[in-house]
Parts: structure tokens; C-alpha cells; sequence
């Protein structure tokens, strides 16, 4: 999967979790640019594409992450 496609699945995670169906994602966005996603959507959202992706994330890497790319690098860096 490429990082097109992977951005893709990201964002309909991101869409139906957060309730936004025409939310769009980047590499570059952040928790401050979504209101909607709080401390308790995150836990969802990770949940989410733990489930979707069929990945497994450490703590260490969660509390590292700043944005959606590194969300992504770390997908990559399991699959």
C-alpha cells in the first residue's frame, strides 16, 4: 500500500470516528486542527486503525506521534 492509499484508509477511519464525513487529512495534521478529536477520540481513532490496519502500537510510539505522517510512518514501519 502506498501512501495515498494509506492516507485514504486513515481519513475514513478519521471520518467515522469523528463524525466528519467530509474531513479531509494530510500528512501534516494535528489534533489542534480537528476540535473533535480529544484525548478520548484518540484512544477510539487508535483503536480504530489498530483494528483496520492490523497493527499493534507501543505507548512509546503513540506519545511520540505529532501528526497524521507520523502515524503513518509507523504503519509502514509494521506492515
Amino acid at each position: 500500500m502506498n501512501r495515498t492509499e494509506l492516507l485514504d484508509r486513515l481519513q475514513d477511519v478519521f471520518r467515522r470516528i469523528l463524525g466528519k464525513p467530509a474531513l479531509m487529512l494530510n500528512e501534516t495534521t494535528t489534533a489542534e486542527d480537528i476540535p473533535e478529536w480529544t484525548s478520548l477520540t484518540h484512544v477510539q481513532l487508535i483503536n480504530e486503525i489498530e483494528d483496520t490496519m492490523k497493527v499493534h502500537f507501543s505507548v512509546r510510539e503513540m506519545m511520540g506521534w505529532q501528526n497524521v505522517g507520523e502515524i503513518m510512518d509507523s504503519i509502514e514501519a509494521k506492515q
